[in-house]
């Protein structure tokens, strides 16, 4: 699926990681996304929102996706930038209806293990999208929070370089 509209985002801009259906695999892109966020400045509070939607999204798509099969792929593709990181994890599952999840919240549902996934990630994330087979999850989310020092040679930047 290509990158939702109000997403705001060319897929010419998004990097594309293909890694094995095993979650010591997804080690390296979860750290080379959390690294760019730490480049483009984004709050801590933003980054432990990405972390935690991110390891969910990831989590999701090798157990209930791929369902802990070594043999298949995701495809991890990412956008980050001193305002906005997109993040889209993609499966070779059969797929899943968002709206089909029971509510974790709901008192017959409190002890089942699902569903508390894609509840935080819509919670800690600016916006998520499922496409409509529902094995890619977009999720974006806003650094509201200023740099309060950008990068040095940031073009960016609105503060004067210091001699």
């Amino acid at each position: 699926m290509a990158a939702p509209a109000d997403f705001r985002i060319r897929e010419e801009q998004l990097t594309e990681l293909l890694v094995e259906s095993d979650l010591r695999r997804t080690r390296e892109p979860e750290s080379r996304i959390l690294n760019e966020l730490g480049r483009c400045r984004f709050s801590e509070e933003s980054t432990f929102a990405v972390k935690l939607a991110l390891e969910e999204a990831l989590t999701n798509a090798v157990k209930h996706g791929n369902k802990n099969d070594g043999s298949k792929r995701l495809r991890i593709r990412f956008y980050v930038d001193r305002h906005v990181a997109v993040i889209a994890v993609s499966d070779e599952g059969g797929g899943f209806r968002p709206e089909d999840v029971p509510d974790p919240t709901a008192d017959e549902n409190l002890e089942r293990p699902n569903g508390r996934g894609i509840m935080l990630m819509q919670a800690y994330m600016t916006k998520v999208r499922f496409n409509p087979a529902g094995n890619e999850v977009w999720m974006l989310k806003e650094n509201r929070a200023e740099p309060t020092n950008p990068p040095e040679g940031d073009p960016s930047s609105t503060t004067p370089a210091r001699p």
